[in-house]
């Protein structure tokens, strides 16, 4: 019997996308035995320290991303909005799962319900650029945690922010105060999305994966990573592409919140390769808007 085995964190978000990326391929080939490897992040061991502070996108990939490359497990299964835009040594994302819902969410309460000065938890520079630019006033406090953990640490009278495919995944929206549009919160490149990797040399899990890889999405999350390229790997600015299939719409914002730039283009139509070079342009003209 064949054997598979997935990288995956423990927690209980990476563990489901796990399992549902391990029974997608168990569908696809019969007798197809497939193990989940756990493995411990830098950003699981450092709850309490706020993302962009100890490394933000990749802190909690590259653990994974070494299990796979030093044979303890065959695949890697991330949220797609973790991967860095460069691609790890030795390593090829040979499948995108089907996007679920890119959006972010409020719980706790709506934001026109939320009172001046209220409260709102988020790890994201991202998020909190954006929401400061609907409701200045809003007093913005750090987010950590897993799941379940920040699911109790909903300010008072305030809300926490989170992707609406996170709690869809383990089946929570009933959680979900609001939704906030993709006009109101660009998301995260890649939000929603599941990334699965395996070694460049690896041809017989590369052709296993290829039956789960869900070209819709690959070719929007490729685009909005390479609008993230271009404004470099290591790029800590707030910023998110989202790419519907008909447009891609991009945000970045300075470091101090005061330059805002959104731009958009069209995605209904051409080659792919050439809408890369567009989103690449994006980037370029969002960099030279905010000085970053």
């Amino acid at each position: 019997m064949t054997v598979l085995r997935i990288a995956t964190r423990g927690s209980l978000q990476a563990r489901t996308q796990a399992e549902h990326v391990a029974t997608s391929l168990r569908v696809a080939h019969p007798g197809l035995d497939v193990e989940l490897v756990f493995v411990d992040t830098m950003g699981d061991r450092r709850p309490d320290v706020p993302l962009h502070t100890i490394g933000g996108q990749g802190v909690f990939v590259k653990e994974v991303q070494s299990a796979v490359l030093d044979g303890r497990a065959d695949v890697a299964v991330h949220s797609a909005k973790d991967l860095p835009s460069t691609p790890a040594d030795g390593l090829r994302i040979a499948a995108f799962g089907e996007r679920r819902d890119p959006r972010d969410v409020l719980v706790g309460r709506p934001l026109g319900e939320l009172d001046r000065g209220a409260t709102v938890a988020t790890g994201s520079v991202r998020r909190r650029a954006q929401l400061s630019r609907v409701r200045p006033d809003l007093t913005f406090v750090e987010l950590r945690g897993n799941i379940p953990t920040r699911l109790e640490k909903i300010p008072t009278s305030g809300a926490i922010v989170m992707a609406a495919a996170a709690l869809e995944i383990l089946g929570w929206t009933d959680r979900i105060a609001q939704y906030l549009s993709v006009d109101t919160m660009i998301p995260a490149v890649g939000q929603g999305c599941v990334a699965v990797e395996c070694r460049v040399d690896d041809d017989r899990t590369n052709g296993l994966l290829a039956v789960i890889d869900h070209m819709v999405s690959r070719t929007s999350v490729e685009r909005e990573r390479a609008f993230l390229a271009e404004l470099g790997s290591g790029c800590s600015l707030p910023v998110g592409a989202f790419d519907d299939g008909e447009s891609m719409r991009v945000y970045l914002a300075s470091d101090d919140g005061v330059r805002h730039h959104v731009d958009a283009m069209a995605t209904s139509s051409g080659d792919h390769a050439e809408l890369i070079g567009r989103a690449r342009e994006l980037a370029r003209r969002a960099r030279a808007a905010v000085g970053g």
